[in-house]
């Protein structure tokens, strides 16, 4: 069942695990928090309502109703592959996990995401000659979305905040004050939270509300500016783990 799979995505502290057919003996995809979210946006009608097709649905009838025509195979990549060929297919194929697999077993081996990657390149980059771009800085390389931002309101309901997220195809929606300053981040990540107590039958929630979860450990927004070189923000990603 696809509450079940997502519960265990919640127990084991992950944000996705790959889907095996058995009548085909293989992995044929991912199931991620965007799945989710996808699920939680398409059948939601009101507060308290039970989301059927969260409870009962299978994940193989989700797959078939969600992707319709649109179906993709696995994307996956040898542990045989450089570590370039691993990125480049991350950009091509617009995904943030691509799968390890062992062309003998057929066995997940792990999974490469950007932030095992960001984290490869703090830990080794000194061992390698260091590329020019990274001591340029966001503006220079413009890197960054300035832009049409999506955004939310403390009082915007969770329910909206799904839609932008499946609208505007992001990890993270900066929460900002009737000002327009940032004083929160609402992510894909806290979304699964609902999964967690139970709540996803209740998305008429403000966003302020959602994140009361994790309040008493928020450290803050984690913020670059465009003047930082990538190096520096890189790091600062890295340290902070996110």
């Amino acid at each position: 069942q696809v509450k079940k799979a997502f519960f265990a995505l919640v127990t084991n502290g992950v944000r996705a695990a790959p889907l095996w057919d058995s009548k085909k003996q293989s992995f044929v995809g991912m199931l991620t928090i965007t799945d989710f979210i996808n699920i939680l946006h398409r059948y939601y009608k009101s507060p308290m309502v039970q989301i059927y097709e969260l409870e009962e649905h299978k994940i193989e009838t989700w797959r078939e109703v969600y992707l319709q025509d649109s179906f993709k195979p696995l994307v996956c990549i040898s542990p045989n592959a450089s570590l370039f060929d691993a990125v480049s297919s991350l950009i091509r194929n617009k995904i943030h996990r691509l799968p390890v697999i062992d062309p003998d077993s057929g066995n997940t081996l792990y999974i490469l995401t950007h932030k095992r990657i960001l984290k490869f390149l703090k830990l080794f980059i000194a061992e390698v000659p260091k590329p020019e771009f990274m001591a340029k800085t966001l503006e220079e390389l413009q890197i960054g979305t300035y832009r049409n931002i999506a955004v939310v309101r403390s009082s915007t309901p969770i329910y909206v905040a799904l839609g932008i997220f499946v609208q505007h195809r992001v990890s993270a929606l900066p929460v900002v004050d009737d000002s327009g300053r940032v004083v929160d981040i609402y992510s894909k990540f806290d979304v699964i939270n609902l999964a967690a107590e139970k709540t996803y039958n209740n998305l008429d929630v403000t966003v302020t509300r959602a994140l009361q979860h994790r309040s008493h450990y928020f450290e803050g927004v984690l913020k670059c500016y465009k003047h930082e070189t990538l190096e520096t923000i890189i790091n600062r990603l890295v340290e902070a783990e996110v």
